[in-house]
């Protein structure tokens, strides 16, 4: 089922302190970046954060599930309501996480 956009634009704003938040529609629910790194997914109306040390350190619950059938265990976040948590969090996984990869040029033939 995919996620009410109302519901990821909220999410989205509430991660906003940690940098620039950008959201893409992927395989019916959303990926979540920050400053050009995925660092989690929204997906039927939860949001799931990549696993790191730190996010671990700083989550108030540790809740591990995947955020669709067949997919790795991320963590669950229930609490989306506090903003400084938020931007805490994704600052934190976001901080452990590897850059991005940068993009191959296409070639023409």
């Amino acid at each position: 089922m995919a996620s009410n956009i109302d519901l990821v634009n909220y999410i989205a704003d509430q991660c906003g302190g940690a940098g620039e938040i950008v959201t893409r529609l992927m395989f019916g629910d959303y990926a979540i970046y920050c400053d050009g790194k995925i660092f989690g997914l929204i997906s039927d109306n939860g949001f799931y954060l990549k696993p790191t040390q730190a996010g671990k350190a700083l989550l108030r619950e540790v809740i591990m599930r995947p955020p669709y059938e067949g997919a790795k265990d991320y963590f669950f976040v229930p609490d989306v309501d506090d903003r400084d948590y938020l931007s805490a969090l994704v600052r934190a996984t976001c901080d452990e996480l590897p850059a991005p990869k940068p993009k191959r040029r296409k070639t023409v033939k």
